[in-house]
């Protein structure tokens, strides 16, 4: 699994994170400075200004928060219901529909996973691979261009998948040929932010032979400690989508 060069720079009195690689510069009006290649997280670095950063090592929630973005990633919190519900561990290889941004294809492969992931959209495909370069993660997934529902036959001659991944209004086409990409006990885990397309994703499912079908509505509320008392905050969206799992013979 590769090593991640890129770093988390972080002044908390100016309250600013700045996610960059080794060697790489950064311009702020805090001033300008070049991140070593020999850094170690804990080391404080400081701009021309003299104004200091602290170096931290990269983690996932920080692929989120400092990515490029090319729509509306996959949260955290939903990415760890797919893991934990499909158990996708080190050595597996997933299929992926709908890079986006690419924060559930750098999640996975910071995990030793090998992904292959499909984007229709070139210029959000290329977006995708750079995001990859800096989470470290160019040789574990791999972008694809392209529209994965015309590219099945082709994929389904390759070597089983462990789990598809699909956060795409083509799902229910691309489920359909669920027991020809996976392995045996292979995993679905479709995302979508419509309980009309979560339904479709479902009976596609149910008419692919999929079994232990289960769908859950992601839902995560903060909660506020004042003086006047503690409760969930009132700020905020909890809902964020639809989470279908379901498993091939």
């Amino acid at each position: 699994m590769t090593t991640s060069s890129s770093y988390l720079l972080v002044n908390n009195e100016h309250d600013r994170e700045y996610l960059r690689a080794a060697g790489e510069e950064l311009q702020t009006d805090l001033g300008v400075l070049e991140v070593p290649v020999d850094v170690d997280p804990g080391d404080v670095i400081e701009t021309h200004l003299d104004v200091p950063f602290t170096v931290r090592q990269l983690r996932g929630p920080d692929l989120f928060n400092h990515f490029e973005r090319t729509g509306a990633p996959m949260i955290p919190r939903d990415i760890g219901l797919l893991i934990g519900q499909t158990g996708v561990a080190h050595g597996d290889r997933v299929l992926d529909a709908g890079t986006g941004t690419g924060v559930l294809a750098a999640y996975l492969g910071r995990l030793g996973v090998d992904v292959t992931s499909y984007e229709i959209d070139s210029e959000f495909a290329d977006v995708a691979r750079e995001n990859m370069s800096l989470a470290g993660v160019a040789d574990q997934v791999e972008i694809r261009t392209g529209d994965l529902t015309a590219a099945l036959d082709t994929v389904g001659d390759e070597e089983p998948f462990d789990v598809l991944t699909l956060d795409t209004a083509d799902a229910p086409t691309i489920i359909e040929a669920a027991q020809t990409l996976l392995a045996p006990g292979g995993y679905i885990a479709v995302y979508v932010p419509f309980v009309e397309h979560t339904r479709e994703a479902v009976e596609a499912a149910r008419k692919a032979g999929v079994t232990a079908i289960e769908t859950y509505e992601t839902i995560q509320r903060e909660m506020d400690f004042d003086e006047r008392g503690s409760r969930p905050s009132t700020a905020g969206v909890g809902h964020t989508g639809y989470m279908t799992i379901g498993r091939t013979e």
